[in-house]
């Protein structure tokens, strides 16, 4: 019996990049092979993403477009089933089944494991095939392994949600409460990937930084503990890990993995926000830009080559001249490698969404302009900076153009080499750095 064809498009953070790989794996053994394309597809998964609003807005118009599709193999007596995942499945509900009637199944991002149920139910037409549920067991204990289609670098879920309650964002609401998967889970996981020829590991988590697990003896272990376990495993050669919270990044075991081991790598991604202390309050942070200057410094002072990276928001309701230029000189001060930044957008459920005094869409237009030709001029000097220099590089994959291969340095870095075998794939290289744009370095194999 030929397998069914499953296409899943991927919307939003690496988290929803791990939901996906885990879906595929989970419906592998339920007759479902991949597919490249939707158009031929027998079930499409949209995984979303409800962080703003334009990406809500991307899933709607991508169901028009996939219902046609739909419509198409029915004129010739075959089914296609849709299914909206994530985020965005969790925020709307039922309401998807009601603006995108076609729709067979919404599942949240807590519940996909029960992906073969709503599959069969959806079949049956007994009623919306929806779960959206917040499971008393971790979901984790009902997925499959991992497949044999690994490259060579993978995310690894170790915790979900967040308990920050900033006022602009939704995930305590998509995402659900804090909670960090067991040490062994993780362990076997990470030894599973390895042992599929992974060589860099993202240890992910909505707010990564306040992992926390109970070990048997009673011990709590939190991220920097759990880094440096899994840095035992022999073939693991690059530790990273995302989305960190400023407030959790004072464990004195993770400054020491940054200050001393060399499989942590010296990048880090550290959202701020806003450089305004009235934003900071306002946003529900916890936390002001002193305290965030010296979280920067004092990662700098153990590790002096470490870059970062962080998230901006521009045109939080009321947001001021005063605020913008705070968080303008937050950014210069810091000087960062890389950054995200993107204007308010009101989520439904949040507190900031009900605020009165939200800023004009031109005032926040113009602001983030100004915002990101700064953060790109960063981006581009810190990319300079590395010409002439040597650097490791992991290749991870073949570019378009021919005997040309792209890898990434500790830095997160995208270089590109020549070379004229893919045999380089998977392993890491010195490259001398001969050019650098904003988003890549060109380099020589030395």
């Amino acid at each position: 019996m030929p397998m069914a064809k499953l296409y899943i498009k991927t919307y939003g953070c690496q988290m929803n990049v791990y939901d996906s790989v885990k879906m595929g794996d989970l419906l592998k053994p339920h007759g479902f092979e991949l597919s490249e394309e939707p158009e031929n597809a027998d079930l499409v998964i949209l995984n979303t993403c409800h962080i703003r609003e334009k990406a809500t807005d991307k899933v709607y118009s991508e169901l028009g477009r996939i219902r046609k599709g739909k419509e198409e193999k029915a004129a010739k007596g075959e089914n296609m089933m849709i299914a909206v995942a994530g985020c965005v499945a969790q925020a709307e509900g039922e309401e998807i089944f009601k603006r995108a009637p076609y729709v067979d199944i919404v599942v949240g991002p807590q519940s996909y494991q029960n992906l073969p149920e709503l599959i069969e139910k959806a079949k049956r037409k007994t009623g919306w095939a929806i779960d959206l549920e917040f499971p008393l067991n971790s979901k984790f204990d009902s997925l499959p392994e991992e497949s044999g289609e690994r490259g060579v670098t993978a995310f690894l879920t170790v915790q979900e949600g967040c308990d920050k309650f900033c006022s602009f964002c939704c995930v305590p609401f998509t995402r659900g409460a804090e909670y960090s998967r067991p040490v062994p889970e993780i362990y076997r996981e990470a030894l599973r990937l390895v042992s599929l020829g992974v060589k860099e590991i993202t240890l992910l988590g909505q707010n990564v930084s306040a992992y926390h697990a109970e070990l048997e003896n009673g011990e709590t272990w939190g991220l920097g503990k759990l880094i440096k376990r899994l840095a035992e495993i022999d073939k693991l050669e690059r530790i990273r890990y995302t989305t960190s919270h400023p407030n959790d990044m004072l464990d004195e075991n993770l400054m020491e993995m940054h200050a001393n081991h060399p499989k942590v790598m010296p990048f880090l991604h550290l959202p701020v926000q806003s450089g305004s202390d009235r934003i900071l309050k306002a946003m529900n942070r916890k936390h002001d830009r002193k305290y965030y200057f010296e979280v920067i410094n004092k990662y700098r002072e153990i590790c002096p080559d470490i870059a970062f990276s962080s998230d901006f928001i521009v045109g939080y309701p009321g947001e001021t001249d005063q605020d913008f230029e705070d968080t303008l000189d937050l950014i210069r001060q810091v000087n960062f490698a890389l950054s995200y930044s993107f204007k308010y957008s009101p989520r439904p459920g949040t507190a900031a969404a009900v605020l009165e005094n939200q800023i004009a869409e031109e005032v926040k237009t113009e602001r983030l302009n100004i915002l990101q030709e700064l953060l790109n001029q960063q981006h581009l000097e810190y990319n300079k900076s590395k010409v002439s220099s040597i650097m490791p590089v992991l290749i991870d994959g073949k570019s378009r153009q021919q005997n040309r291969y792209h890898g990434k340095t500790p830095y997160l870095q995208t270089v590109l080499v020549e070379y004229n075998d893919d045999s380089i794939i998977g392993t890491t290289v010195n490259v001398k750095i001969e050019e650098a744009t904003q988003n890549s370095l060109y380099g020589l194999i030395v």
